[in-house]
């Protein structure tokens, strides 16, 4: 893994930046999905992803691991909206930043216009855009209340909505909670944890898509959530969303 990551350092430093956008959402893919090997980690997908080729993708997913962001860009290369904290998370930060990640600062969440323009740059450029709506990590057997106002770029751009479920699993079927990012776990910890797993599955499933044309944002939240939760086979949290206490956000 610490080879991996080096070789992600020389990548994105010296060869990612000269390469054409087509090719670079095909090193990401590459990268990531190659992570997840050198961890053991299985990757299983259900329904269908958004299109090679498809401009206006956004994926909603729950939010389980740090793992997330890799699990989804294997299967569909994809530039997240992400709390500017994940930046401080060592190396996957680096790798995050200069991937392409949206990083979006707590207080500038409602500067609508500005997060707008860089999800339209994104999506005009043939990038997919993913988020995670709970703001917040879980074990991946609940889901909690999506924030809205993170769907108002996808609104503004019209684009498609892909709701996304995320879970961790040992070959048996059962929920492997070691590799969620959740509590005081550090990353360290959080490592550690995941490569004493002796096999992961990470499964993601793909719902029918949220058309968002003249939608309002609290509807497109609504029906990710509902689609989302109907595949993780649990009820959506309607309350208010947990505090900051409750685990790492992103």
């Amino acid at each position: 893994m610490a080879c991996h990551a080096a070789l992600a350092v020389v990548l994105l430093s010296l060869v990612h930046p000269r390469l054409a956008a087509p090719r670079r959402r095909a090193l990401l893919g590459w990268w990531s999905g190659k992570l997840l090997r050198i961890l053991n980690v299985t990757t299983r997908v259900e329904g269908e992803p958004p299109g090679a080729h498809e401009r206006g993708a956004l994926v909603a997913a729950n939010h389980v691991s740090w793992l997330d962001i890799f699990l989804v860009s294997s299967v569909r290369p994809t530039r997240f909206i992400a709390k500017s904290e994940i930046r401080d998370w060592g190396i996957v930060g680096w790798i995050a930043d200069r991937a392409g990640t949206l990083f979006v600062r707590r207080d500038q969440l409602r500067d609508t216009a500005r997060i707008n323009a860089l999800v339209h740059e994104a999506l005009a450029g043939g990038d997919c855009v993913g988020l995670f709506p709970e703001g917040i990590t879980t074990e991946g057997d609940v889901l909690l209340r999506f924030h809205t106002a993170l769907f108002e770029p996808a609104v503004a751009n019209q684009a498609h909505v892909h709701p996304a479920a995320i879970r961790y699993e040992r070959p048996d079927g059962s929920l492997c909670r070691e590799v969620s990012f959740r509590g005081e776990r550090t990353f360290t910890q959080s490592i550690s944890l995941i490569i004493g797993e002796p096999a992961v599955v990470a499964r993601i499933s793909f719902a029918p898509i949220v058309e968002t044309r003249g939608a309002h944002r609290r509807e497109v939240a609504g029906a990710a959530q509902a689609r989302i939760a109907s595949l993780l086979g649990v009820e959506a949290t309607r309350g208010k969303a947990p505090g900051r206490g409750a685990g790492p956000r992103a």
